[in-house]
């Protein structure tokens, strides 16, 4: 078995829930098909009967999990969440797919969680010495416990006391019989939006899940905000507030789809502002620009139109290539780029071009992209990243946490250049990055600048359940 390297960022994972629609489970179901991006290692859905909670979750995608005839009739019910999962913390195998679903004290509880939290190896162990028995290997799970470890009297009162004693990034999303609650960390550092569906109230990471289910976007959920959902209506309630807010700037950058609206901003928008502004502050005398799909097109396009270069599609995607490649033969590694992209052979040949892609992480796949240029007839290749340098992990959700896969951990951007065999290399500035937002104070920097808004626990990049 060969993988198929994927030298790129991973977010965790995608929520969505929903509250007062018959049909609840299917729109569960449809909005995770529209965040897939988010997570490919498992999906699930818990729903409401009103007075119990049903389950259904499995490894693969979405619609692998959910495929056959018998799926969906027992997630009956007016409420539902939903989960799909990359995982950073915890292996990725059945005991950690989400929601989680517990029983205790206050009841029955489903849950489902975007982020990482930090502290999570220090709460485990409390709640390990005052008996509590974990069934996953996720810090996701951490929070149910510390829910039931609570002395406080009401369900909302031990969510809240829960939340209070955890560090890092979430949003949350709950479910009980009777109600709908999501959060978001004071931080704010993953997105989550709030809409309506004739009706009903839905909430989900992005908001191309609602677009998909013909819901309306309300407004984003508070940084620290919580909401609750149930048959009185919609209630907020706030956190203490961070010393200050670290909205993703990846979020805009890669994560999110170009045709969501992330954190009030349309995350197409942002990303042609990255390539105009790249193509501003590194030219290059080139013939076409072209871009390393999916991730790099829209950066791609502000490039062309701010440089006015022609774009062209030099490259086409596989997008029936899933994160694992079967090859017959342990050495054909080099098939890793081959069997995901192809090179337009008449838009490239004798061209002097100019590739934009959104990041790099070890470097390895843009080398062996260069490559494949080259060999079918690229005179020049100038690589553009509507990026920084990514120089330090991120412990936010993300799935490095490790300096030493960082290529731009450990080498200057002309050794990169050297590494990656271009002509040249040029990175987006953080200042010009954050110029691309309505407010570049809001946003976290960590990965480029080693600023991080929250103590990391030492060896957290060694750290596993």
């Amino acid at each position: 078995m060969m993988e198929l390297h994927d030298d790129h960022w991973h977010e965790e994972c995608g929520v969505f829930g929903i509250y007062g629609d018959s049909e609840a489970a299917e729109k569960t179901y449809l909005g995770l098909y529209a965040l897939q991006h988010r997570g490919q290692e498992s999906a699930g859905i818990a729903s409401s009967s009103g007075k119990d909670i049903n389950l259904r979750k499995g490894l693969g995608l979405v619609w692998s999990v959910f495929f056959d005839a018998d799926a969906m009739p027992p997630l009956r019910g007016m409420a539902a969440i939903g989960h799909n999962r990359y995982s950073t913390k915890g292996s990725g195998d059945i005991t950690n797919a989400q929601p989680i679903s517990i029983e205790y004290k206050g009841g029955r509880v489903a849950l489902a969680h975007n982020g990482t939290i930090t502290n999570a190896r220090e709460l485990r162990s409390e709640l390990q010495q005052r008996g509590a028995i974990f069934q996953t290997t996720s810090d996701s799970e951490v929070i149910v416990h510390l829910m039931a470890h609570s002395k406080k009297k009401t369900f909302l009162d031990t969510f809240i006391d829960a939340l209070s004693q955890i560090v890092g990034s979430y949003c949350f999303v709950l479910l009980t019989p009777d109600r709908l609650v999501a959060a978001r960390d004071p931080f704010g550092f993953r997105p989550l939006s709030l809409g309506i569906s004739d009706g009903a109230y839905v909430v989900a990471s992005e908001t191309c899940a609602f677009d998909i289910i013909g819901a309306q976007y309300i407004r984003s959920v508070e940084p620290g905000e919580i909401l609750v959902i149930d048959s009185k209506g919609i209630s907020s309630y706030m956190l203490a507030p961070a010393p200050r807010l670290s909205q993703c700037i990846f979020e805009h950058i890669y994560f999110s789809r170009p045709d969501s609206l992330v954190f009030g901003e349309k995350v197409d928008k942002v990303r042609r502002r990255l390539g105009k502004q790249l193509a501003r502050e590194s030219s290059a005398d080139a013939d076409i620009v072209i871009s390393v799909p999916d991730s790099g097109n829209t950066a791609a396009l502000g490039y062309s139109q701010a440089s006015g270069m022609r774009y062209e599609i030099g490259l086409i995607r596989n997008h029936y290539v899933g994160r694992t490649f079967i090859a017959p033969h342990q050495d054909k590694r080099k098939l890793d780029v081959r069997v995901k992209l192809n090179p337009v052979s008449g838009v490239i040949v004798g061209k002097r071009i100019v590739l934009v892609d959104d990041s790099i992480v070890r470097g390895t796949t843009m080398r062996q992209i260069v490559s494949l240029l080259r060999s079918r007839g690229a005179r020049e290749v100038h690589v553009r990243i509507s990026s920084p340098p990514i120089s330090f992990p991120c412990y936010y959700g993300i799935d490095i946490s490790n300096k030493a896969e960082l290529i731009a951990g450990t080498q200057t951007v002309s050794d990169i250049a050297s590494f990656i065999q271009a002509d040249s290399l040029a990175y987006l500035s953080v200042d010009a990055m954050l110029q691309t937002v309505d407010d570049g104070s809001r946003y976290c920097t960590a990965c480029f600048t080693g600023d991080y808004p929250t103590p990391v626990p030492e060896n957290f990049d060694k750290y596993k359940f």
